[in-house]
């Protein structure tokens, strides 16, 4: 029987035996080498050990939860509310399957069978299950159960089931790209409860989970699978998302991508070209605070918050973002993104071209760019009389050129080249005109790059296409569109959060080979609704998931980036494997 004096000189748990170190370290001052030598580490090991205690504390980030965990012991409470039966029923009665009801059990802490659950819903009368929807497997009926309150996990032993499991298959691609130090170097507030880290990375795990809405119903309290993704039992309730988001301010958000930007740079994941696009994104309430704007979405303008997003034709990633768009400023966008992108860069600016439509910015503006060293190409907005000068152009100055189009299928079109001089930018421009052979109104690009090809200015321009398809992504995807709130700091916070989990995307289709080209919405359907089993063994977390068509391709994508640990999962590793069923 061991002695109570061995409990404390010789700990058996990994966080204890840290715990102990750290304190003969620091209150007995004992040497380093020495406390290394006594319990059993090697002495670099136990120096970065001190050196993360160090950074953890002087951040203030959830450093308790690293060595104390409060856990409520024993049963949850007996009674109509917490009786098994009754939810069983109720869960039925709203169309969850077994899987589904056991999940929910799972997160409410009851620990019981499929096998009995099937045995009462048998008992009970009910018939199968009439067929559903993907929709309506994900997203099904709201059901009012009281669940757990969120909290940082303990990470005993234990399993259960969960229908986020591949939800998780999301994290390395997280600490591959160091999104998750940025996440804990930034100035986002963070609670005596959930660290900063837990925080956003519950916003995250919503915005990746395809959540409808925030406010509507705590549905993703139900999943233990989504909670485990922030390294918390379940995820916090919709009055705290709103509480979290009151507390943060529009220059949080602007750092926070400042960050995100420096990394994308030195990763190599920006090319030399940038499209930029406005979007609106409506607000259903009353609030006359909030300007008229136009919705390509909805063909009509609409009172809401007018919003710029910076694209990168290449990777997909969404470099900038911001809700804070006036009609008295909103000529001026291009140049504060420009700021944006060259603050803090000690090397020459890899951004040569900036391409947007005619109505983004002014023509003294260009000029401005052009004083910058920074080539644009955009569309010069037609008038009566340029309409009737492009179709007196005489034949012989038109050529023909095909561009690539998607489906390697290529288009063919007439252009007229020629240079201008524009008033309001007050210098020569190169000026190209493009019809479709007659079937389309004619198009006029202007640019300040008088020595790319014609066929690559076309090409360019064209590819500004993929930022309006990426905006109806964020609409459709990540919901932009259904604000319900007149906080604007919200809407600022929520479209960040939307641009984090867009590039989350990006970054994980280009680790697929062959995937690269989907859209969040295919990549969320064909790989992360794997539903799994979930064991938190002492080291490690071992995730099962259940067979699908991709599931080899998924497997063979994460043993890449396995062995990495996460200081919010208890620093234990994650694996991944296929389970035996389907």
């Amino acid at each position: 029987m061991m002695k109570i004096e061995n409990f404390f000189l010789k700990p058996k748990s990994v966080s204890h035996r840290q715990y102990e170190a750290l304190r003969m370290y620091y209150i007995e001052n004992i040497q380093a080498v020495d406390v290394a030598d006594y319990f059993g580490y090697k002495y670099r090991a136990f120096t970065s050990i001190v050196s993360d205690f160090r950074r953890d504390f002087d951040q203030d980030d959830g450093i308790e939860d690293t060595f104390f965990v409060q856990r409520q012991l024993g049963r949850p409470e007996k009674g109509e509310k917490g009786n098994v039966r009754s939810i069983v029923v109720k869960l039925r009665k709203k169309n969850f399957s077994v899987e589904d009801i056991k999940i929910s059990l799972d997160a409410i802490g009851y620990q019981i069978s499929e096998n009995t659950i099937y045995l009462i819903i048998k008992s009970e009368g009910f018939a199968r299950l009439p067929k559903r929807t993907k929709r309506d497997k994900r997203q099904p009926e709201e059901v009012k159960i009281e669940a757990l309150k969120s909290e940082a996990i303990g990470f005993l032993p234990e399993k259960f089931k969960t229908t986020s499991g591949a939800l998780l298959c999301l994290l390395p691609i997280i600490r591959e790209y160091g999104i998750d130090k940025i996440i804990r170097s930034s100035s986002y507030p963070h609670t005596r409860v959930l660290s900063r880290t837990r925080s956003i990375l519950s916003f995250i795990a919503l915005k990746l989970s395809d959540v409808r809405r925030y406010s509507t119903d705590d549905i993703w309290c139900m999943d233990r699978g989504s909670g485990l993704f922030a390294g918390l039992n379940v995820l916090p309730k919709a009055t705290w998302f709103s509480s979290y988001s009151d507390r943060v301010t529009s220059e949080m958000n602007i750092d926070f991508l400042k960050r995100l930007h420096r990394t994308w740079l030195d990763m190599g994941l920006l090319s030399d070209t940038i499209n930029l696009d406005f979007t609106t994104i409506p607000y259903w309430g009353e609030g006359d605070q909030f300007e008229n704007n136009w919705s390509g979405k909805r063909n009509k303008a609409l009172s809401g918050m007018l919003s710029v997003l910076a694209h990168d034709p290449d990777t997909g990633i969404i470099d900038y973002g911001n809700t804070r768009v006036r009609h008295s400023n909103e000529s001026n966008v291009v140049l504060e993104f420009l700021d944006f992108y060259k603050t803090g860069l000690t090397q020459e600016s890899q951004l040569k071209y900036i391409v947007f439509d005619s109505k983004f910015t002014n023509y003294e503006n260009l000029a401005k760019l052009d004083a910058n060293d920074v080539k644009f190409i955009t569309i010069r907005r037609r008038g009566k009389n340029i309409v009737e000068e492009i179709n007196n152009y005489p034949k012989h100055s038109w050529k023909i050129i095909r561009v690539q189009q998607s489906g390697n299928k290529k288009r063919t079109l007439k252009v007229n080249e020629q240079t201008v001089f524009l008033k309001g930018y007050n210098k020569q421009i190169r000026q190209i005109t493009i019809t479709g052979n007659g079937r389309i109104k004619p198009a006029i690009i202007i640019t300040n790059d008088f020595d790319i090809k014609l066929h690559d200015i076309v090409t360019k321009y064209a590819r500004r296409w993929l930022v309006e398809k990426v905006i109806s992504e964020q609409i459709e995807f990540f919901h932009l569109n259904r604000v319900s709130s007149s906080m604007v700091i919200k809407v600022d916070f929520d479209l960040t959060m939307s641009i984090v989990a867009h590039n989350i995307y990006r970054l994980f289709a280009l680790e697929l080979e062959g995937y690269s080209h989907l859209t969040s919405q295919s990549l969320y359907e064909k790989f992360i609704t794997h539903g799994a089993d979930v064991e938190i063994r002492k080291n490690e977390i071992v995730v099962s998931l259940k067979k699908k068509r991709n599931l080899p391709l998924l497997l063979e994508t994460m043993n890449r980036l396995q062995g990495r640990k996460y200081s919010w999962l208890g620093n234990k590793k994650l694996i991944f494997q296929g389970a035996t069923y389907t």
